[in-house]
């Protein structure tokens, strides 16, 4: 009877991948394998640190001055650039360039000297916001115009108290005064108009500043065509993400003579060094590539003649207090105004009352007066009481369509018009096909091929015939990542080698690499950039939208971190080709990315609880915080998941 059974055995032992024999390699234990996979590797705040570090290393240092005629050359074709690479990379032409369409919803006639008219503009087809135009009452001749934009301001949006008192103040001294309406604030204020869901549409191959840049700039392009606006006296004014929006507009549009933004940006040095008293802002304050090669300090300096006033607050319980932001965005760029003998066009303020984040009576005073002298108007010695003259949301509702698009919904839109080239059926001509898009694809993900500095072991263990050492890997470009590497000890050097992918981390992976290494393998538990234990107390996305502001690209680091690793067990072992098993959205597309990048690596990709396409995200629809390094410029654009598969170790995808 023995001898039947042992028959039967080898019996099954010859049809691949159904020996029912993993002992005779070793005997692990899901649970002894996840208590060695979770021994801390890379602490968090290490993680934290190098990521800051390499960050700080990619920043861009304020420009130095040369001579007024080269920076206003420099400014120009830096603006070209922005405009047209970065800002509206992905925009239909006749989306950019079509005129202001600005529907009258409604006036009020308020008694004071100035009237209201509710307005509807069209930002792109389907998607239209709101704006309220103060307008004095005995308009005659051209007269300034200043546009106000919203920053984070919550449920009241264009209606919030502070900004209505200035826009008053603003038509009660004769100037024109736009108050618009924002994305996902006021009745723009739908969940899927979240700023993050401007992830979605650079997925879908549409820089999503773009839409940001267009809703500010119609505006911009309404006061310049109106009748009695002095185009040679429009300015720009807001606070907090209205701040952001001043000075990208007035920095990317010359036709903003005078500009004003309040607490609104920083340098990328002062966001990333104080982190603790503010966050790395949303994703239309880090656009993919835009601060590749330049930061803020930059914009500021392209202002350079025009008047420009940074109103800051000393004890800001946001972001950007004062006395940091000073140094980089002021003081660094005063010397720029100074070639055109303005130096005194670039102010500085520094609110102390109340000092939080704030646009309320001394920093609106201080705009009035600096608006007021470079407007060639009667000095301004204070604020209008015009408390009564408040109006409720209500009162300043516009109306918008009933089926407005929203930022995912116009995500969504874009991406049932994606048509792709069909994979190629014959063998004759898919190399060449396979070849090319990868080319593709190493453009689409800027992959920068990356090399295993050091193996630091900091750990290890020998139990039950299984043996560990805990890794870190440490790569030339300085960043690090987590593996733990376990196999038999009866397990030779050469035999086949897996490494497994998990979107929770190594602990998750156990029953994973337990059932591979009791298959004889080496198994190599990684935790790319951003997964894993080291991630979990802190916000990884906030930190990887600020990498590809840079110009990386987060799934482009991850894969190249997955092929050194791959090169590193290789050189040590006499494995042959890597077979590669992922769990989750986000290692399934990190190992397929890697096999599609370099193939000749790779015997396959195995994946559990992955997701049929990139669609997914759209349709879920996932938030770019579950998966940040997932919403990559043009990705889905250019790829789904099939077609990395065909370019991929044979498509070979299981489950």
């Amino acid at each position: 009877m023995h001898q039947i059974r042992f028959a039967c055995l080898i019996l099954v032992c010859l049809i691949p991948g159904a020996c029912a024999l993993p002992s005779v390699f070793a005997q692990s234990e899901v649970e002894q394998v996840r208590t060695i996979l979770g021994e801390e590797i890379l602490p968090s705040q290490v993680a934290l640190f190098q990521v800051r570090e390499y960050i700080l290393r990619h920043t861009a240092e304020p420009p130095v001055p040369t001579t007024a005629a080269e920076w206003t050359a420099q400014s120009a074709r830096t603006r070209q650039r922005l405009l047209g690479e970065v800002v509206f990379h992905g925009w239909p032409r006749l989306w950019v360039e079509a005129p202001p369409r600005f529907e009258e919803m409604g006036v009020i006639e308020t008694g004071q000297g100035y009237r209201m008219r509710k307005l509807r503009y069209e930002v792109v087809p389907g998607l239209y916001s709101a704006a309220i135009l103060y307008e004095p009452d005995r308009l005659s001749g051209k007269v300034p115009a200043i546009l106000n934009v919203n920053g984070h301001v919550g449920a009241p949006g264009k209606a919030v108290e502070y900004k209505q008192k200035r826009c008053i103040n603003f038509a009660r001294r004769g100037i024109l005064a736009l108050n618009l309406e924002w994305l996902a604030f006021g009745e723009l204020s739908q969940p899927e108009n979240s700023h993050w869901f401007g992830s979605h549409l650079n997925l879908v191959g549409a820089q999503e500043v773009g839409l940001f840049y267009l809703a500010m700039r119609k505006g911009l392009d309404y006061l310049d065509q109106h009748p009695n606006a002095d185009r040679g006296k429009l300015g720009v004014t807001g606070l907090s993400g209205g701040g952001w929006q001043t000075i990208i507009l007035s920095a990317l549009d010359d036709r903003v003579a005078v500009s004003v933004p309040v607490a609104g940006f920083a340098s990328t040095r002062t966001r990333v060094e104080a982190r603790e008293f503010g966050d790395l802002g949303d994703l239309e304050q880090n656009a993919t590539d835009v601060l590749e090669g330049l930061d803020y300090p930059h914009l500021v300096a392209m202002r350079a003649p025009r008047p420009t006033l940074l109103a800051y607050n000393a004890e800001d319980n946001c972001c950007f207090r004062a006395p940091m932001a000073k140094p980089y965005i002021y003081d660094a760029i005063r010397p720029f105004f100074r070639l055109y003998g303005k130096e005194a066009a670039l102010a500085w303020h520094e609110n102390q009352d109340p000092g939080n984040h704030n646009y309320q009576l001394d920093n609106r005073v201080q705009a009035y007066r600096f608006f007021s002298e470079h407007f060639g108007l009667p000095p301004v010695e204070g604020e209008i009481r015009v408390d009564s003259e408040i109006k409720s949301y209500d009162e300043l509702v516009v109306g918008l369509p009933k089926d407005n698009l929203t930022i995912l919904g116009l995500a969504r839109r874009l991406a049932e018009a994606l048509e792709r080239p069909p994979i190629p059926s014959s063998p004759d001509t898919r190399t060449a096909w396979a070849d090319s898009e990868r080319q593709k694809l190493r453009t689409v993900v800027r992959y920068k091929a990356t090399e295993v500095r050091r193996a630091w072991i900091t750990a290890s263990t020998k139990n039950k015939e299984v043996e560990s050492f805990s890794r870190l890997f440490e790569m030339n470009n300085g960043l690090y990542i987590a593996g733990t590497f376990l196999k038999s000890v009866r397990t030779p050097a050469s035999a086949p080698a897996t490494i497994v992918l998990h979107d929770k981390g190594g602990r998750e992976s156990a029953p994973v690499v337990s059932d591979r290494v009791n298959r004889g393998e080496q198994v190599l538990a990684a935790d790319l950039l951003f997964v894993g234990d080291a991630w979990v107390k802190s916000e990884p996305f906030a930190h990887a939208q600020i990498l590809e502001a840079q110009g990386d690209r987060t799934i482009g680091l991850q894969a190249a971190q997955l092929v050194a690793i791959t090169r590193w067990i290789q050189s040590c072992s006499g494995a042959g080709k890597i077979r590669l098993e992922a769990t989750g959205m986000r290692s399934q597309v990190a190992a397929l990315m890697a096999s599609a990048l370099e193939p000749d690596l790779y015997s396959g990709v195995f994946v559990h609880e992955g997701i049929p396409s990139l669609g997914y995200l759209l349709e879920k629809p996932v938030q770019y915080s579950e998966a940040p390094e997932l919403f990559c410029l043009d990705l889905y654009k250019e790829f789904d998941l099939d077609r990395l598969a065909a370019i991929g170790a044979g498509g070979r995808v299981g489950r």
